[in-house]
């Protein structure tokens, strides 16, 4: 895996440890539980780790303001701590989203995805 897409990836990783938390309050984000979130954190990472290309809205949408990863940290206490981890996200992202070229993208587009 490239830096860029293991950086991605270790940043969803640590955002899975956060969510993974025992106490966690999931009322406020689109999750209905942790085993939801779990699973899409997951599918994301494993995308990464396949070599493919997650989309870009799908994995932004996790990490924005009033998103579900900052809606559980608000309810759960670990707000600050999600903060760090959201600025990490958007060196990330920008690094692994904006060097593809174009028609990389076009050929990982799938219906359903953006």
């Amino acid at each position: 895996m490239e830096n860029a897409g293991t950086e991605l990836r270790d940043v969803l990783l640590e955002a899975r440890s956060l969510i993974a938390r025992p106490d966690n309050n999931f009322f406020w984000s689109s999750w209905r539980d942790a085993d939801a979130a779990l699973r899409e954190i997951d599918g994301l990472i494993a995308e990464l780790e396949r070599d493919q290309v997650p989309s870009r809205l799908t994995v932004s949408v996790l990490f924005a303001p009033t998103g579900p990863i900052q809606e559980v940290s608000l309810s759960s206490g670990w707000a600050v701590e999600f903060l760090a981890v959201a600025a990490r996200f958007d060196v990330a992202a920008e690094a692994f989203y904006s060097r593809r070229p174009r028609w990389r993208r076009l050929l990982n587009w799938r219906p359903g995805r953006t």
